[in-house]
């Protein structure tokens, strides 16, 4: 297996390219696929338009030769303004990570808004992304409700091109980092019996090079097509496999209980992916999802990867630092639609500390950009560990989901349980919480020049929520002062 990761995903593939072919609009461009697929089209030379819920700085530096627009597809009129002129548009977007009450209306309510704003700007069509599910089967709410949607969308004029998928596999991806972090952490697996189910994987760059192959195949309109991987295996044969290639020696027992909720419940324990995702992957394994049909091969027929090679691939970028996007930039829902530091008043509670240094600005700010994932907190990382694990007990995030690259930052990475809301080069990083809290809390690194002194600051700020967040607050005060004195004095070491 020899593949060059500098080559875009599509260089290979059978079509051929239409730049002139209109504006394309893609949603959820700030997702796991969506990122993935925006610089794919950009790179054959389409004019594209990506949809956002909120503009950020970063976004620029992502798609710089595309077009941003900020709208929501729960409100029709920034909808419609946003579909204007569009000629294409990918529907990448689901509300699973809402709960399981909540996304089944959400999904329908944004795939109806979708549809009439389609209809209304004369959009030619619709490619939707959906999931693979035997409807003989008992489907799973995720399933169901991605099932609907394709059918929502496909009740209006606008012609829809339907690909259903079962777990996509790459770098950063869900599925991935759940299968890889089973095996390196649990030396003994109790397979359930969903988990003898088979199942057929398809690899990220093979999920994209289908979505811009659709595009650039007329014949493709108002067609649904199941895409999947070159091989098929059961849940355990996949961590099996995994196992091997990590050379790890894993003991596999069949069990009797199979109650979802609490397999989800313990996997989020064990992964960095939260509860809510992984109980609807799980959910998703009850029946087998497999390819139905071959039909896409009548018009795209290129050698998909192997479960084997999507994994070999995932890993070596990985291994290279070059994760493009990760399940994590879109977890939690609406994250990027939560308030900033600087949309609010003075917050009701801070605490700063500070050393001064004749360390210089950039070897310190490089020093402050290595905190969390694997180098951890620098010191007293047992307790940045303990907040994590409560933090996980509760069903958040916790600190085992990391950061997305060792050596680079950007806004809106994660950083454990932290999402970076800003950064300026030199001076700033400010962290926004993403654990559960009974308020808001922001952590703030400066660099200050004072004559030929450094003055390194950490600052933590929080916003409580009733007498409940009061009590966090004087709780954990004490804290402050063991880490965040010893946080500094390490970044000032290290730099």
């Amino acid at each position: 297996m020899d593949w060059n990761l500098n080559e875009p995903f599509c260089h290979n593939l059978p079509t051929k390219a239409n730049p002139d072919s209109g504006t394309i609009l893609v949603t959820g461009a700030t997702g796991y696929v969506g990122g993935r697929l925006v610089p794919e089209l950009c790179n054959r030379g389409y004019k594209v338009r990506v949809l956002v819920r909120s503009k950020s700085p970063e976004h620029a530096e992502l798609w710089p030769d595309a077009e941003i627009t900020v709208s929501d597809v729960l409100n029709y009129n920034s909808l419609k303004k946003a579909l204007k002129n569009v000629q294409v548009a990918y529907y990448l977007i689901h509300s699973m990570l809402l709960g399981q009450k909540d996304f089944e209306l959400a999904d329908i309510e944004a795939a109806i808004n979708f549809r009439k704003a389609s209809e209304e700007n004369g959009v030619k069509r619709i490619i939707y992304l959906g999931a693979l599910g035997d409807i003989r089967c008992n489907l799973s709410n995720h399933l169901e409700s991605r099932i609907r949607v394709a059918n929502e969308l496909s009740k209006g004029k606008t012609p829809v091109t339907i690909l259903r998928a079962a777990i996509i596999l790459g770098s950063g991806s869900a599925s991935f980092e759940i299968i890889k972090n089973l095996v390196n952490n649990v030396p003994v697996l109790l397979v359930p019996k969903w988990a003898r189910t088979k199942c057929q994987p398809i690899s990220i760059r093979d999920v994209v090079k289908y979505l811009v192959g659709v595009l650039e195949i007329e014949e493709t309109t108002g067609k649904s097509f199941d895409i999947g991987g070159k091989t098929s295996h059961s849940y355990k044969e996949m961590l099996r496999i995994f196992s091997t290639l990590l050379h790890k020696k894993r003991i596999f027992i069949n069990f009797f209980f199979s109650n979802h909720s609490f397999y989800g419940y313990i996997t989020s324990l064990l992964t960095p992916v939260p509860a809510p995702i992984v109980r609807a992957l799980i959910e998703g394994g009850s029946c087998e999802v497999l390819c139905q049909s071959d039909e896409i091969k009548q018009f795209l027929d290129f050698d998909t990867l192997s479960y084997t090679e999507a994994i070999v691939l995932a890993l070596d970028r990985e291994e290279q630092d070059r994760i493009s996007t990760r399940w994590s930039d879109s977890y939690p829902p609406a994250h990027e639609l939560s308030i900033k530091l600087n949309e609010i008043d003075t917050p009701v509670y801070t605490s700063t500390y500070s050393l001064l240094t004749k360390k210089n600005l950039s070897s310190l700010f490089n020093s402050i950009c290595r905190i969390g994932g694997k180098e951890g907190w620098f010191h007293n990382n047992w307790m940045w560990r303990l907040r994590g694990t409560i933090d996980k007990l509760l069903m958040g995030v916790g600190t085992s989901r990391g950061r997305k690259s060792i050596h680079s930052l950007r806004i809106n990475d994660v950083i454990d349980f932290w999402r970076i809301e800003d950064i300026k080069w030199n001076k700033r990083i400010l962290l926004r919480a993403e654990m559960k809290l009974p308020g808001k809390a922001w952590l703030e690194f400066t660099i200050n020049n004072q004559n030929e002194n450094n003055l390194l600051s950490v600052n933590a700020y929080f916003q409580h929520k009733g007498i409940l967040g009061k009590i966090y607050w004087y709780i954990f005060l004490p804290f402050h002062y063991i880490i965040f004195n010893e946080l500094l004095k390490q970044i000032e070491k290290r730099s």
